[in-house]
């Protein structure tokens, strides 16, 4: 072969060099940075790109992907002087690929460092509870100051969340007891005001019986009344007929009306539980000559056959004084 076939070779593999180095092919997900004599240029997106060969070449390789850093653990000092030991995680995403190769070396640590530091801020504002209690809080205050600090640097932080709090063992102990202090007060409260919701409930009760106790007492008081009124108005009737037979000159119904209520009394004594013996008075004699009244008065009212009916019936009642009579024998 001449020097010209040499010469020849040497060209068309310049040439395919050439053409390889100014055709670039970015993967998704993806930009490149392009670097002329070292200097910024411009930005290669995913698919097929060309750039001036031995003039450019890339630069950074940066991911446009959601990536996610672990935030190692750090002691933090809360407002109570407590020391808890914190870690997390953060959520990041570059939308500048120039600012983010550019404006800040070692991206990755640098998001991890200004997060660390603003756990510290944050969280040392804080009094412990809060801190076991308020994460979502904790976390929405991070997200508010790491975004705000890196987005001159072309990237956002989507999520930083606070993965573990652990406070120190005797922390931990001493919120036990805190907790199953809490626990038996609640108990206690709670038995005090079923107990007192009981003594309620009874004393509700027994002034509901008290009331129907009262409304029955009434009630009865109202039927007694109403039959001694009943009874009354009997009684004045009764004594208004015997005034009208009085003065209509027959004494008869005034002899039946005291020999009715003397018959009444005696019948209440001899009722008496602690009476056994009944001594009969000499006035019983008085009363036997009323029931002879009575016996006039059915006589004339009702004939003789009611009078005979009524003398039998005092001759069973009242039992003889002296030796009896002899028989009598039928007249002829």
């Amino acid at each position: 072969m001449s020097g010209f076939d040499f010469f020849a070779i040497a060209l068309v593999l310049l040439v395919i060099v050439t053409l390889l180095a100014g055709v670039k092919t970015v993967p998704q997900g993806y930009d490149w940075t392009i670097e002329r004599f070292g200097k910024y240029t411009q930005t290669l997106s995913p698919g097929l790109n060309l750039i001036v060969p031995y003039f450019d070449r890339v630069g950074r390789k940066m991911n446009m992907m959601e990536q996610v850093i672990d935030i190692p653990e750090q002691e933090v000092i809360t407002k109570d002087n407590a020391t808890v030991t914190v870690d997390g995680v953060a959520f990041y995403q570059v939308f500048d690929a120039a600012k983010a190769s550019y404006e800040v070396a070692n991206l990755n640590n640098a998001i991890t460092v200004l997060t660390m530091t603003n756990i510290r801020s944050v969280m040392g504002s804080m009094d412990l509870d809060q801190v076991l209690s308020h994460r979502d809080e904790i976390n929405e205050r991070l997200l508010r100051v790491v975004d705000a600090a890196v987005s001159p640097w072309g990237v956002k932080v989507n999520r930083i969340e606070i993965k573990d709090i652990v406070p120190p063992a005797d922390l931990v102990e001493a919120m036990g007891r805190q907790m199953k202090a809490e626990r038996v007060k609640r108990a206690d409260i709670l038995s005090a005001e079923g107990q007192r919701q009981s003594e309620i409930l009874r004393a509700e009760g027994a002034k509901q019986g008290q009331i129907l106790q009262a409304e029955g007492r009434r009630e009865a008081a109202f039927r007694d009344a109403e039959a001694r009124e009943r009874l009354a108005e009997a009684e004045a009737k009764a004594t208004l007929v015997v005034s009208e037979a009085i003065a209509k000159g027959d004494v008869s119904a005034l002899n039946y009306f005291i020999a009715d209520k003397y018959i009444k009394a005696f019948g209440q004594l001899a009722d008496s539980p602690n009476q056994k013996v009944i001594m009969l008075p000499v006035e019983a004699m008085s009363m036997l000559g009323s029931l002879a009244g009575i016996g006039e008065i059915a006589k004339a009212t009702f004939g003789e056959s009611a009078a005979a009916a009524s003398a039998a019936a005092r001759r069973g009642s009242v039992p003889p004084t002296g030796p009896t009579p002899p028989a009598v024998p039928p007249r002829p």
